[in-house]
């Protein structure tokens, strides 16, 4: 089924209005989904609705939360988020990290206790927009074995980038610690298809390619993405007092309490460093040279992070976004949810 982005923002978001989120509150949540569907990265889009609609509708995200905004220094701060749908939450946040920014040229904010907070270059995308650096990282379920271990510990701890270039062309990159992310191994059972070796082990620790017997993933580059992940670990979850490591909450065990997460902005303006006009020409120079440079074999050409994802829009934007039928009719029926999600292991439908 093919819809515009416009008619996917307005299903997504009336379901999750119905399932208890204000008006105001499911539109931000609704713009951060059709914003990934719109990318093509349909593992962060509307498939995750239901669960969410679950979780609002069973009071595990808080639907009339008491933001509080702590700053802690001329560029530092804490936003606490109550609980609230994650989305919200790390939004209002980059606000206000582009906004300290903006004045005392850095941020660095602290994000306490929040829900689920999706595609992380929807929110350094917004830094970058705004002649700013934006850098983001969180903390995600313990589904990830550690080098040299046989036992889950971390999540895939994502983490994004936004730059700042000339003529809006700004270079947007994020990715997870794992050769795979669990988004898109959700994806892959949702249309029946096998996952790339590589990324997962079963339940007895050997390699596998069927999404449905995933038990944990693997860390890309082995020691290195263990590392990585660690420390995105350690600045979104130890340094803001929220739970590490093993201690996360699982995305599914109890959808009637808070998700505790934790999440860290870091915004800068590149100005502070030198004139901004050079900044951009350097950027634009990167980009030039890049997709200048002759693609290898199988390639059409050499693209900059974020390149692929416009084209993917521009796509979509003459074609519509194609979204899988049975969550096509599941956003455009009455039910709120389908009771599927609670108490299920991290490796849940």
């Amino acid at each position: 089924m093919r819809v515009t982005k416009n008619e996917l923002k307005k299903l997504i978001s009336t379901k999750l209005h119905r399932a208890g989120l204000t008006s105001e509150h499911a539109d931000m949540v609704a713009d951060v989904l059709a914003y990934s569907d719109a990318r093509g990265l349909h593992s962060h889009g509307a498939m995750r609705v239901e669960y969410y609609a679950e979780r609002i509708n069973k009071g595990g995200t808080n639907c009339d939360p008491k933001f509080d905004f702590k700053t802690t220094g001329p560029c530092t701060g804490v936003f606490d988020g109550d609980n609230a749908a994650g989305h919200v939450v790390a939004n209002l946040a980059m606000d206000e990290a582009i906004k300290m920014a903006k004045q005392n040229g850095a941020a660095i904010i602290g994000i306490r206790r929040l829900g689920h907070s999706g595609d992380l270059s929807y929110y350094v995308r917004k830094a970058a927009e705004a002649g700013l650096i934006g850098i983001t990282m969180c903390q995600s379920d313990p589904m990830v074995v550690p080098f040299g271990g046989t036992e889950k510990y971390y999540g895939t701890n994502p983490i994004g980038f936004g730059i700042p270039g000339r003529n809006n062309e700004n270079i947007v990159f994020d990715m997870g610690t794992t050769v795979g992310v669990w988004g898109r191994i959700l994806h892959a059972r949702s249309k029946n298809e096998q996952i790339p070796e590589g990324w997962a082990v079963d339940e007895n620790g050997n390699e596998t390619t069927d999404p449905h017997k995933v038990n944990a993933l693997l860390a890309i580059a082995g020691a290195k993405g263990y590392g990585l992940g660690m420390v995105i670990d350690i600045l979104s979850g130890i340094l803001v007092g929220q739970p590490h490591g093993k201690h996360v909450s699982s995305m599914y065990h109890s959808l009637s309490t808070g998700r505790e997460l934790g999440q860290l902005h870091i915004v800068f303006d590149p100005a502070r460093f030198g004139a901004f006009e050079k900044f951009t020409q350097g950027i634009a120079d990167t980009i030039r040279e890049i997709n200048d440079m002759k693609p290898a074999e199988g390639f059409d050409k050499v693209l900059v992070p974020g390149q692929s994802s416009a084209k993917r829009v521009a796509a979509y934007e003459r074609d519509g976004i194609e979204i899988v039928d049975d969550i096509y009719n599941y956003l455009v029926s009455d039910v709120i949810h389908n009771n599927r999600y609670d108490h299920k292991s991290p490796f849940a439908e």
